[in-house]
């Protein structure tokens, strides 16, 4: 049953924010932990141990865990090229024509986006930013209950737009023909059927067949971002994802039906993700329990979605919906759904989201695969200081510096005097240097 909460009893449970070195591992995840790594050993000790291993073993070591975590046994790392254009020649043309639809909105998106380097002779002589993109990325793509090509479409067509040059997909064996159908889309340069810490590793090191990378996006279970945490660094890493969350602020004026449709769709992912709905009318919280609980019957997902609603989820009457906003803005939720009569006006008291979701029309399932934005939004309460996957995160800024003579005459003097200041007089000797000072 899903649980109704005061404010006082969801800040104490469902709305308090876990940071990941605290997270409470299950017993079930230590108990499997230990079985294969040994009595007393926790997540991050085992994924510092795939991590050396890859490290010093390189394609032995893949193979090795793929065959221990992923029960594959195979030696083929690199999925060949020829059985990406099977899965796209034997998917139906439906699926294929959704897919593409989705690839087109996607792009288009994030074509918006501005890049552009841009200089001044403003301030004497030259200055600017130089955008220069990424040369090599590695996408992670889950595979597990639920394999997921619309995350592949949302972290490799932001890439391309930023002008990466090469973009290498890693997803656990043996990968589903929906996820190769997505690579055969996107042309990407090679897809890796290698999952877990091993394949974060993999690519952050090299091996003799896995390519480096420079950096890594995408979102995976525990172990994989508990490689990526370990890893920054290494590599660049966007985020470390944690579980996926959403978070409903809903007036009277929306539809219970809707509200709890949305509620479930976010539960089924994962049992740890998080379905929560604000609202300041009790009435209103009933009617969606209750539809909640008549809908659940008929999902494939029951069990998932039960765990998750207990584990995780719940809906917290407020006093009003101003009260609404600011616990929203305190929990920074990765989805942010308004359902309420002005959307727009709520919005503009929220700082923090990894995307906003305004009206009943715009809900979150459409972003999860088709409106355009990457689904790939930050979670765990990352969203006050970080942004959703973006073309932005594709490239890198250098400053460039070409002042003209007098400006840098005239400027010499001032960092000299700050030199000083701060005790480093070979660098003030090297400012007075040019203007003839001693």
């Amino acid at each position: 049953m899903m649980k109704i909460y005061s404010v006082e009893e969801a800040q104490g449970t469902i709305l308090e924010r876990k940071t990941l070195n605290r997270i409470e591992y299950s017993p079930l995840t230590i108990e499997n932990t230990e079985k294969i790594f040994g009595p007393g050993i926790r997540p991050p000790q085992a994924v510092e141990t795939i991590l050396d291993s890859v490290y010093r073993e390189g394609d032995q070591a893949i193979r090795k865990w793929s065959q221990i975590l992923d029960d594959y046994d195979g030696l083929e790392i690199i999925v060949p090229e020829s059985r990406l254009e099977q899965e796209w020649i034997a998917m139906p043309s439906r699926l294929k024509q959704a897919m593409q639809s989705a690839a087109d909105r996607i792009r288009a998106f994030h074509e918006k986006q501005a890049i552009e380097s841009w200089f001044t002779d403003e301030m004497g002589g030259q200055l600017g930013q130089q955008f220069t993109p990424i040369e090599r990325v590695g996408v992670y793509v889950p595979g597990g209950t639920a394999p997921l090509p619309s995350s592949l479409l949302m972290s490799v067509i932001p890439a391309q737009v930023a002008g990466v040059q090469q973009i290498f997909v890693a997803t656990p064996p043996e990968p589903d023909p929906s996820i190769l159908t997505a690579a055969h889309i996107c042309k990407v340069d090679a897809v890796y059927q290698m999952g877990g810490a091993q394949s974060i590793a993999a690519m952050a090191f090299g091996t003799d067949t896995v390519q480096k990378v420079d950096k890594i996006v995408g979102a995976g279970n525990l172990f994989v971002t508990l490689a990526k945490q370990q890893l920054f660094g290494v590599v660049g890493i966007e985020g470390l994802a944690g579980p996926t969350e959403t978070m409903v602020i809903a007036d009277r004026t929306a539809q219970p039906t809707w509200v709890a449709a949305d509620l479930l769709a976010q539960a089924e992912h994962d049992v740890q993700a998080s379905a929560i709905l604000l609202t300041p009318d009790r009435g209103f919280a009933n009617d969606v329990r209750k539809e909640v609980m008549a809908q659940l019957n008929s999902l494939s997902r029951k069990e998932i979605i039960l765990a998750s609603l207990e584990y995780a989820g719940g809906i917290v009457v407020t006093e009003s919906l101003d009260q609404a906003a600011e616990l929203a803005n305190d929990y920074a939720a990765e989805h942010l759904c308004l359902s309420v009569e002005n959307p727009e006006d709520l919005m503009g008291k929220i700082n923090n989201a990894g995307g906003f979701f305004l009206g009943d029309h715009s809900f979150e399932v459409l972003g999860d695969y088709v409106a355009g934005p990457s689904h790939i939004m930050p979670t765990g309460g990352t969203a006050r200081f970080a942004s959703p996957l973006n073309v932005l995160d594709f490239v890198k800024i250098s400053s460039v510096i070409g002042l003209d003579p007098s400006t840098a005459k005239a400027l010499s003097g001032i960092a000299a005097d700050l030199a000083d200041l701060e005790g480093l007089t070979a660098h003030a000797s090297a400012a007075r240097a040019r203007v003839g000072d001693k």
